[in-house]
């Protein structure tokens, strides 16, 4: 069943989702705006099961008798599949709770945003691509789109001396996801199958995008100008291959220290980049 969904508004967009009967979306927490009246509310700390369109049925009522049939052994699968994963949003700093929101009786109406000025996009999942995307991009999702989280590394993380966390959705139906400013659209493929960008840049990718991390430049003279006058600090984002990718025009470092300079906390000085302070 496809969600039926609007986004409104402009400087601060946000979802309006129309829910049938018995169809379930749910929300990182944090994000609900809003539901009538005959749409449930229930705080999860487990993600949605898949396939079957629900979220996971509890201890007790039918799905205490098929826990039954699995004996403890499936009640501490399930339990320790479910520490597993609220062990991991922690790690990437992520809520530690879904909300579901399920209609009854009839269509119901649930609102979402996101936490910073700027645009929400939603996307079609088909289940051939998984897509990733940056911590706190996630707004929600159907019941059907399952949500983890994936760990980088590997040579591209380590060369730019850090790793780096993604959210990621595989499954079939829409997930809606924010940013800050504005959108845009590409793809690598067109220019000539790499871009480079601002780390805080990065809003989602598709499945089959190389996703890396470099240094600005070697330690020499024009790499260190980059670091402390260019504001980029020692990094920047690589993304190769061929699908598509959706940046964002404000990045959370560039409106926080605009903040700050409106508040007479600016400590960046003329330097910038590698020698910015944040404000105490």
């Amino acid at each position: 069943m496809t969600l039926q969904q609007e986004i409104v508004g402009n400087a601060m967009q946000m979802a309006v989702v129309s829910l049938q009967p018995g169809q379930t979306v749910y929300c990182e927490a944090g994000k609900f705006l809003f539901k009538t009246a005959n749409v449930t509310m229930e705080t999860r700390l487990s993600g949605p099961s898949g396939g079957s369109g629900q979220p996971q049925a509890g201890a007790g009522g039918a799905g205490g008798a098929s826990g039954a049939g699995g004996g403890m052994g499936g009640m501490l699968r399930q339990a320790m599949g479910t520490a597993m994963q609220v062990g991991q949003r922690a790690l990437a700093g992520e809520s530690l709770a879904f909300q579901y929101f399920t209609s009854t009786g009839g269509e119901g109406t649930v609102g979402f945003a996101g936490v910073l000025p700027g645009e929400m996009r939603a996307l079609e999942l088909d289940g051939t691509r998984a897509w990733f995307a940056e911590k706190d991009a996630f707004v929600a999702a159907e019941s059907t789109v399952e949500f983890g989280i994936a760990f980088q590394g590997g040579r591209t993380g380590r060369s730019g001396g850090e790793g780096f966390v993604l959210e990621k959705f595989t499954g079939r139906g829409t997930v809606i996801i924010a940013g800050a400013g504005n959108f845009i659209d590409l793809n690598p493929a067109d220019f000539g199958g790499r871009v480079d960008v601002d780390t805080g840049c990065v809003v989602a990718f598709e499945e089959g995008i190389q996703y890396g991390v470099q240094r600005v430049g070697g330690l020499n003279r024009q790499g260190v100008m980059n670091a402390v006058f260019g504001g980029e600090g020692l990094s920047l984002a690589t993304l190769e291959g061929n699908g598509r990718v959706i940046l964002q025009s404000l990045t959370i470092e560039s409106l926080a220290n605009a903040l700050r300079k409106a508040q007479g906390g600016d400590k960046q000085g003329p330097t910038g980049g590698l020698f910015s302070t944040n404000a105490g």
